[in-house]
């Protein structure tokens, strides 16, 4: 079977879908993580988080999280990781961020899936957010859709202290849904491939023998010949609106956004 910096076809998910109804993984925005339970192909998103996002790209080039232990792992919760003393509490040399736990951005950025008389909820690219609903009134001269993202499986955040302000280095990956840290901790993205890498690192507080980020590298710092050419089902597409629908009749009013997975093919 064909693999490509150790991913399968059939562990991305490939699915039969026509050629609109996929899209490329954009490399100036994908983190790539060598671990040593498999790859881990992170999506990220600036329009959520853009000091989030930019502080892991940073800590990425400057090696800060290669050879990292995943310090915390929760089973049905998170895996923690990203603390240069590979324990909770430990920062980078750089200072620590403001929280970004919400944002705004223009309606058509995103994907809506869920149209209730309270809320609505959407993906922004495959990283899911709620958001509040469309009879709220807006800012004067701001049309901007107001929300937050959900910390849905393989959604990935930034970890901090107490204080709000105290994101630094450390990001978790969600194991399990927990909204209840929805408007606590800051999303910078979601796993597109390699979430069963996840959920298969040692469990502990810390685990007796840490699993390790090995490598990790923006996607568009890999040289070509190497790059896993990656591509996720696009929200806009027919099959997406049709794997949405199917879930909406299967689920009934329990569907939520975290019942939504997205399938990868190779380009």
């Amino acid at each position: 079977m064909l693999r490509v910096l150790g991913i399968s076809i059939a562990a991305l998910g490939l699915m039969a879908a026509g050629p609109a109804d996929w899209r490329p993984v954009d490399p100036e925005n994908t983190l790539v993580i060598e671990t040593t339970k498999g790859l881990i192909v992170v999506e990220l998103r600036p329009e959520f988080a853009p000091k989030g996002v930019e502080r892991i790209k940073l800590l990425a080039r400057e090696g800060v999280y290669s050879g990292l232990q995943f310090h915390r792992v929760i089973d049905g919760f998170v895996a923690q990781t990203g603390n240069p003393n590979n324990r909770d509490g430990g920062t980078s040399a750089h200072p620590d961020l403001p929280p970004e736990f919400s944002f705004r951005i223009p309606p058509e950025t995103a994907t809506l899936v869920v149209e209730r008389s309270d809320a609505r909820e959407g993906f922004v690219g495959t990283t899911p957010f709620q958001a509040v609903s469309a009879s709220e009134p807006a800012r004067p001269g701001d049309a901007r859709l107001r929300g937050w993202g959900a910390y849905c499986p393989g959604v990935v955040g930034m970890g901090r202290q107490a204080d709000p302000g105290t994101a630094n280095s450390e990001i978790f990956f969600m194991r399990g849904p927990s909204r209840r840290l929805d408007h606590e901790y800051t999303v910078v993205g979601r796993v597109v491939a390699g979430q069963g890498a996840v959920l298969a690192v040692a469990v502990g507080e810390p685990p007796k023998v840490p699993d390790l980020m090995l490598k990790v590298r923006m996607l568009t710092d890999i040289p070509e010949a190497e790059r896993p050419r990656l591509q996720v089902m696009d929200t806009r597409g027919p099959a997406f609106q049709a794997r949405v629908e199917a879930l909406k009749r299967q689920k009934g009013a329990a569907f939520s956004v975290c019942d939504v997975e997205f399938p990868v093919r190779l380009q």
